[in-house]
């Protein structure tokens, strides 16, 4: 399943983390042995901390009400799903521990730990630099600019192949954007039976749309200039 292009200027754990947090729409919630799931009915403070609006039957707020100082430890799950849809779609799955304090008619989680799971591996998140971190500045865009990659500019997705080596794209039956961040572009390689990642860093870093645009096109030129691979080699065959 791994790739064999090289990883480089890619988000560190903290700001990836805190970029999941930002983008998620649903997260799963466990307290006191109850496990619940809410769609739409978190927001994150500046310091990353999860508040939550849940009904005031939700076994949640039972859990608080009995717990000392109603101060029930909880996990929350949230999960980072590519908007393309591609094989193995979740990306990345962030766990935040700590507190559940009942705040007014909401609850509020303080996290005590925090722990990231990537492709490449789960780490444990320091806190100083989550609560510091902010998230990337596209992971708002990063939906409708992944689909609308895909979707409007397929002939894009097949140049930008010709910047990856040509071992990561042996057997490929696909190649889909897979994510992109203010660092680079991530492309997903599938095969009859695997898949791997390759990583197309921008020559400097992207803050807005705008600059993404520009890295992209610069992208785009590089990939004119280079020689076709074997997936371009592979469609030319196939309509003959």
């Amino acid at each position: 399943m791994g790739d064999t292009q090289e990883w480089t200027a890619a988000p560190g754990a903290a700001q990836r983390a805190r970029s999941v947090l930002a983008t998620a729409w649903s997260c799963a919630v466990t307290a006191d042995g109850a496990r619940e799931e809410y769609a739409g009915a978190h927001t994150v403070t500046g310091a990353g901390e999860v508040r939550l609006t849940v009904p005031e039957d939700s076994a949640l707020f039972a859990a608080a009400l009995r717990a000392p100082r109603q101060e029930p430890p909880a996990l929350l799950e949230f999960a980072d799903v590519a908007p393309v849809p591609v094989r193995s779609r979740i990306r990345a799955r962030l766990w935040l521990s700590g507190p559940l304090l009942r705040c007014g008619d909401a609850l509020l989680l303080r996290p005590a730990r925090v722990v990231l799971r990537q492709s490449s591996g789960s780490v444990v998140v320091d806190l100083d630099e989550f609560t510091a971190a902010r998230p990337d500045p596209l992971a708002e865009a990063e939906p409708r600019l992944l689909t609308h990659l895909a979707d409007a500019h397929p002939d894009a997705v097949e140049r930008l192949t010709r910047l990856v080596r040509p071992e990561s794209l042996h057997a490929a039956t696909r190649v889909a954007p897979l994510a992109v961040d203010r660092h680079g572009l991530t492309l997903r390689v599938e095969r009859a039976r695997a898949h791997g990642d390759v990583r197309l860093p921008f020559h400097a870093p992207a803050d807005d749309v705008a600059q993404l645009t520009e890295r992209v096109h610069v992208l785009l030129t590089q990939a004119g200039a280079a020689c076709p691979r074997a997936l371009q080699r592979q469609r030319a065959d196939g309509d003959r």
